[in-house]
């Protein structure tokens, strides 16, 4: 029996380009939807401007500007051992309005200049082709993922990094929580570029219309289509590639033992987890997908050539964010008053919560990881997990017993699983360094081992801090797991 991670095993850490590059208008970088994203908090949902408000606050601007910082944090990095950096490369940098005919020069120098310093540190990249950053103008002009002609330009831009990186980068994810575009309208607009009407906050937990919904799964479905297609362009260009999917993960339990309650969960687990799972895992559109449409009103384009797209662009391996767990109830008089990553769900008695109102469930991480590598049968990787919360500097110092709490839990729950016979390749825990959270906007939610000077606000000179938990994790990495304490 397996009793510990496996020699090889990726240890690192993770980030978003459009989370903690900063240099938003920099050195030919085009607009991105992020760049029109406003700040939000753990009460209020994120804006969104068609034009920049000089009034708003739009936290992708400067971020905590790794642009300029990148060799020092990933020289950081280099210090707690890590064997991978998961990052994201800003489509905007590469291709400024998407649809270009020709690439940035000074996009691909820096992503060239970035790898590098990962590599000097002995750290592989993994990186994410899209990570909530589509070209704005592919928003604007095409609608976003809605259109068909998407494919084409993410081709093309996949086409170009797979050549240009063919040396530095072996290790891909096609789209990140490529699931949240089930999710509803915020997902919608992160994911897919499904833009609001109008400016300012939006109520992004409105109904949608069966139009609305068609729209936004027929905005999935090209996403399908360009992952599969890009995972056979990434195996021609270079056979060492693998290329994984990215999924929004989290285990769904039923509030009560009432039958109706566990076909609830269940459906959730479906429509929410497996039905992107199965199409990039296995190829193809589970059974449970027809009844759902039909039932929602839902009509997906798709042309006759996609179901052998599809077929032939399965994934190599399965990755996932995992945070939290929710709990589904069939009773209206339940309250649903638990938060997690783009969703919500009832309160479970049995698990303690975060300060943004996040169960703690490390045991929803084995069962999860269990589940899909039952259903799937393909190496997995926990590519993001974490605990979001404030942190205090105190005597130039940050005591995070409570970060360590949660991570510890979480890579007991990893190693589990592995002596459960799960293939796990490695782990990379969200925000490896302080930076803006993707649901909220904001600096003040943090998950780092290294703290970054800056505040909701934008005040801060943006100094970097090793917390308690960097030394930690070093150790952690130093032993392969074996020592957590």
């Amino acid at each position: 029996m397996k009793t510990g991670f496996p020699e090889g095993f990726l240890w690192g850490g993770a980030v978003a380009a459009n989370q903690c590059e900063g240099a938003w208008d920099v050195d030919g970088k085009g607009e991105s939807t992020a760049d029109h994203i406003t700040a939000g908090s753990r009460h209020s949902m994120r804006g969104f401007t068609r034009g920049i408000d000089p009034c708003q606050s739009y936290p992708s601007h400067e971020a905590i500007d790794f642009y300029h910082h990148y060799r020092d944090d990933i020289a950081m990095f280099g210090q707690m051992g890590f064997k991978v950096f998961r990052t994201s490369i800003n489509w905007t940098r590469i291709y400024p309005h998407g649809d270009d005919e020709q690439p940035n020069a000074k996009g691909l120098a820096f992503y060239h200049d970035m790898f590098a310093a990962c590599h000097q540190q002995g750290i592989e990249p993994l990186v994410t082709i899209s990570h909530y950053e589509l070209p704005y103008e592919l928003a604007v002009r095409y609608g976003g993922w809605s259109d068909r002609r998407l494919i084409e330009f993410y081709l093309r831009y996949c086409r170009t990094i797979f050549i240009e990186f063919r040396e530095q980068v072996h290790y891909w994810l096609t789209f990140n929580e490529i699931n949240v575009m089930t999710m509803g309208k915020f997902g919608g607009l992160m994911a897919g570029g499904l833009l609001p009407d109008g400016d300012g906050q939006v109520d992004f937990l409105a109904p949608e219309t069966p139009q609305e919904a068609s729209r936004r799964f027929t905005a999935l479905h090209n996403q399908f289509v360009a992952s599969a297609k890009a995972v056979v362009l990434g195996h021609q260009i270079n056979p060492a590639n693998r290329i994984g999917c990215m999924i929004a993960g989290g285990a769904v339990y039923p509030y009560t033992c009432d039958p109706r309650d566990a076909l609830l969960a269940q459906n959730r687990m479906d429509i929410g987890s497996w039905l992107c799972g199965d199409v990039q895992c296995r190829g193809a559109y589970p059974f449970f997908a027809k009844r759902y449409f039909d039932e929602q009103g839902i009509e997906v384009a798709m042309d006759p050539a996609d179901a052998a797209a599809l077929a032939a662009g399965k994934v190599d391996f399965y990755s996932f964010s995992y945070y939290s767990s929710r709990v589904v109830s069939t009773d209206p008089k339940v309250n649903a008053t638990a938060a997690g990553n783009f969703i919500s769900g009832v309160s479970n008695p049995y698990l303690q919560t975060s300060k943004w109102g996040w169960q703690i469930d490390p045991d929803g991480l084995r069962w999860y990881l269990n589940e899909v590598y039952a259903r799937y049968g393909i190496p997995t990787m926990v590519v993001e997990n974490g605990l979001g919360t404030t942190d205090q500097v105190v005597d130039g110092q940050v005591h995070d017993d409570y970060r360590i709490a949660y991570l510890r839990s979480h890579i007991e729950a990893i190693r589990q699983s592995i002596m459960d016979g799960v293939e796990v390749m490695g782990y990379t825990p969200w925000g490896c360094i302080d930076l803006v959270s993707a649901s909220t906007g904001e600096m003040a939610k943090r998950y780092g081992f290294i703290y970054v000077d800056k505040d909701d606000a934008g005040h801060g000179d943006l100094h970097r801090l090793a917390k308690d938990s960097f030394g930690w994790y070093k150790k952690v990495i130093a032993t392969n797991g074996d020592d957590l304490d």
